[in-house]
Order: C-alpha cells, then sequence, then structure tokens
C-alpha cells in the first residue's frame, strides 16, 4: 500500500465508550417483528466538578434492551460501548428537517453497587467509584 494513496483515509472508527448516569428511565417500545428499543438520556460528568455534565441520547435494541428496560433506573450507573449516529426526520407541524446525535448501544453494562441493586437498579458487575462509597 502506497502510504499516501489515501487509502488509510477509507477506513473509519466509530466507537463511543461513556461511563455515566440515567438521566431518566428507560422509554421502551415494542414491535409486531418482536423487537424492542429503549431510548434514555445518559449524563456524563467532565473532570471538574464545577463543569456541567454533557447529555446524550441512548439507543438500546434487543436483549441490551430488555436488560434496560428491567434494570436501569434514573441514577443507574452504566457502562456503553456504542456508536455515534444522527437520526434525521422531517417535523409534522412545521415541515423543517430535523435531526438529534444519537449513541446506539452495542453494549451495556451496569456498574452500580450492591445498594443500587437492593433498590432494584440491578448489578452486573464493575465496581463502584469512589463517589458511591458513603464514607
Amino acid at each position: 500500500m502506497n502510504p499516501n494513496s489515501g487509502d488509510e483515509l477509507s477506513m473509519g472508527v466509530n466507537s463511543v465508550t461513556l461511563v455515566g448516569r440515567a438521566g431518566r428511565d428507560p422509554e421502551v417500545r415494542y414491535f409486531e417483528s418482536g423487537s424492542m428499543v429503549a431510548n434514555l438520556t445518559m449524563a456524563v460528568n467532565r473532570r471538574s466538578r464545577d463543569d456541567e455534565p454533557d447529555w446524550f441520547n441512548l439507543e438500546i435494541w434487543g436483549k441490551q434492551a430488555q436488560v434496560a428496560a428491567d434494570y436501569v433506573k434514573k441514577g443507574s450507573l452504566l457502562g456503553i460501548i456504542g456508536s455515534f449516529k444522527l437520526d434525521r426526520w422531517t417535523d409534522r407541524a412545521s415541515g423543517e428537517e430535523r435531526s438529534k446525535p444519537v449513541v446506539r448501544v452495542d453494549r451495556l453494562e451496569l456498574l452500580g453497587s450492591k445498594r443500587d441493586s437492593q433498590e432494584g437498579a440491578g448489578s452486573f458487575g464493575g465496581q463502584a467509584s469512589d463517589e458511591d462509597i458513603p464514607f
């Protein structure tokens, strides 16, 4: 491969890894095909506690969506791996083109503490961060 040919630019990487807290309970929809989707928001803190968190829209399909529906609640600590996409649609009322950035989740990890799971948030491995320890 000629390093100056530009071929290396044709390979793309679209991978998003986030750790944060669910901003709300998942909104779950079931389809006649048997598939399901869970949508929720996720807040990810910045390095400085003075900064506002970044908010992400998550879209989770299939078995991972069922896990989200069963175990994720507002405030649950989550780790996700997915890819970025831009949802586009036409607003029915105004006819204007709209778009929204979304992370399509391929892998969902519930990172809550045992205390969280006793409250129904679930715990599928991972460790609590220093912020989760009450002393």
